[in-house]
Parts: structure tokens; sequence; C-alpha cells
């Protein structure tokens, strides 16, 4: 079945950077675009990047464009989200998603404080 496993967070103070990363499994990995979210509470769940299949570039929404990069690594079935510049407003749960799916992981916390 379709397993996706989110790692890397944690607290860091404004100004430092946190990497997360996404392993994927039960499903061809490749063939997939995939995506970062995050929420905080009582807030909808925003998509923060997009990662599409075979080599394009990145998008991302305007409150990150320029600190944070996405990237995909598919011998690894990994995708990977570099995080810098981290400011409170960040703080939230990050999630990675399959496209055109309900498949999502459990969710990485990332707090920003300090």
């Amino acid at each position: 079945q379709v397993q996706l496993v989110e790692s890397g967070g944690g607290s860091v103070q404004p100004g430092g950077s946190l990497r997360l990363s996404c392993v994927a499994s039960g499903f061809t990995f490749n063939r997939y675009p995939m995506g970062w979210y995050r929420q905080v509470p009582e807030k909808e769940r925003e998509m923060v990047a997009w990662i599409p299949t075979g080599g394009s570039s990145s998008d991302y929404a305007d409150p990150v464009k320029g600190r944070f990069s996405a990237s995909r690594d598919d011998d690894s079935n990994t995708i990977f989200l570099q995080m810098n510049n981290l400011q409170p407003e960040d703080t939230a749960v990050y999630y990675c998603r399959r496209s055109n799916s309900n498949y999502w992981g459990q969710g990485t916390q990332v707090t920003v404080s300090s």
C-alpha cells in the first residue's frame, strides 16, 4: 500500500534552517508529482511547494519563495524540502502528498521561535 513518511522537523530559532524528507513506497514514485504542504491549528492546509516529475523546476507558494527549495531523488523514492531563513510564521505541521490522491504522510512539526 502507499506510504509516505516525513522526517526532519524540529525546533529552530528565527533565521535557522531545517531539511525535511519524505520517503515514499507502494507506488511507482517517478511517475507522480509530489507536494509539500503545511497546516497550523484552525487553518486550512496550504501547499508550500510542488515538485513535478522529469526534472522540471519546482513551484513555490509566495511566502516561501527564495527561502525554501524542494527537490526529489527518484532513486531513493524521496522528496526533500530545504528550509532556510525560517521565520515564526513558518511554524506548522508539514506534510507530503502524492499528486491527485488523498495519500498524505503523518506530518512533521516545525517550530520557529526565539
